[in-house]
């Protein structure tokens, strides 16, 4: 008898530890285990962005105030779902280069490099990560994309390219009995190059003579531009981020040697020019932006052609015309 009880015992025992494991099944069935219970999760939808932008001045913090524009009009806005690592290398090739590779490591969705030296130095740690650019003038010439239709690599973007031949004839029609035109840019900024020289072949194709002086630092445009203007009826300036840097600077010695300046971009004339037909750097980095969102909605940078800007327009600058006794209403596009 006792040997019956005992295996009788002993049955139930086996009965419930095969009820208590049927049930641990069901329940690893129905909500998952605990051991997995992590791949229930639901997906970060955060998007992260590193910035790198080469100095700061009007023009280029325009840009990343319109590339943040951008994203949020399309569904991506910082704070929410979007994260911006932003870095100014305050024209420090040292700084490019070691927040470059801060940004890079970090891994973030997306990259944008705003003004030459930016774009290429995050280029140059990676070739995987998917990076926009802007204020870049010619982006094939900067060797950051195979062409411009056909980038064909990580890296895509829009350029601040502006219209030299307008520009150029604008000023020729402000001192229209002018013999020397003046030329002022950074012969070490690549952008700044490719302009200066085509301003100067458009002035020389006119008939004009044309005097170029180069600034290598903000320390030197003062004296730069006071040297110019002694011997030129106007001076033109292309997207120069070294004299767009000390625009304001430039302006106190238009104003005090009376001399007609265009330069390339709206925000420069703001500080210290007389006019232009130019580009609105807000809105380029708005149409950046656009481009950005497009990426981190799963489109590649080599599927989006480089745009250039959609907004020209003539700005006059009314209080340097006024410095400068000319009347800002006989300043016109050519029609």
């Amino acid at each position: 008898m006792d040997f019956l009880f005992s295996n009788m015992k002993e049955e139930k025992k086996m009965k419930k530890q095969l009820l208590m494991g049927l049930g641990t099944l069901c329940l690893c069935a129905l909500g998952g285990c605990s051991s997995t219970s992590h791949s229930s999760k639901k997906p970060d939808t955060m998007k992260t962005i590193g910035v790198l932008q080469l100095v700061q001045h009007q023009s280029l913090d325009a840009t990343y105030k319109g590339f943040k524009e951008g994203l949020a009009e399309k569904g991506y806005k910082e704070g929410a779902n979007l994260t911006i690592d932003y870095q100014n290398a305050q024209n420090n090739q040292d700084n490019l280069k070691s927040m470059s590779e801060k940004l890079v490591k970090e891994e973030p969705d997306l990259l944008l490099g705003i003004a030459t030296p930016a774009a290429q130095s995050l280029l140059n740690e990676t070739t995987t990560i998917p990076i926009t650019v802007t204020a870049v003038t010619d982006l094939e010439k900067a060797h950051l994309v195979s062409s411009n239709e056909k980038p064909n690599g990580n890296v895509t973007g829009t350029t601040d390219m502006v219209p030299i031949k307008k520009q150029t004839d604008l000023l020729l029609r402000i001192v229209p009995n002018a013999k020397t035109i003046g030329i002022m840019y950074n012969t070490g900024e690549a952008n700044s190059k490719i302009q200066g020289e085509l301003a100067e072949k458009a002035f020389k194709k006119a008939g004009v003579k044309v005097k170029v002086l180069t600034a290598n630092s903000t320390n030197d445009v003062q004296q730069v531009t006071k040297s110019l203007a002694k011997d030129v009826e106007g001076i033109y300036i292309p997207t120069d981020n070294t004299f767009s840097s000390a625009a304001s600077v430039i302006g106190e010695v238009a104003k005090e040697t009376k001399t007609p300046i265009v330069a390339g971009s709206i925000d420069q004339v703001k500080e210290g020019g007389l006019a232009t037909i130019g580009i609105d750097y807000e809105q380029l980095g708005k149409q950046t932006g656009k481009m950005a969102a497009k990426i981190l909605d799963g489109k590649k940078p080599s599927e989006l052609s480089i745009e250039t800007a959609e907004n020209l327009s003539l700005y006059v600058n009314k209080e340097m015309a006024k410095a400068l006794g000319i009347d800002p209403t006989t300043i016109n596009e050519a029609k």
